[in-house]
């Protein structure tokens, strides 16, 4: 019987050409997290619900769970995924 936890919702709101957003995605499957990946560049309804979630223009916008990301940050990111 595997005592796995189920993860939280990850949603990364990205461009294709942010440094940040290529790190952050790459840390996420590194440690085999999954997450949605939704591209504000080329959708213009999914940048007007970024900004209204979260005031933010700049990305990454991480949502994890019902709580947001806003850029890289580490620290945050580990504690609410519980990765070690």
């Amino acid at each position: 019987m595997s005592d796995a936890k189920r993860q939280l919702s990850v949603v990364v709101f990205s461009t294709h050409t942010c440094s940040w957003c290529k790190k952050v995605k790459s840390y996420f499957k590194s440690h085999n997290i999954t997450f949605k990946d939704i591209d504000v560049s080329r959708d213009v309804n999914a940048a007007r619900d970024m900004v209204r979630r979260t005031g933010q223009q700049g990305v990454p916008v991480i949502l994890i769970g019902n709580r947001t990301v806003v850029g890289f940050n580490k620290a945050l990111i580990d504690k609410l995924l519980e990765i070690k």
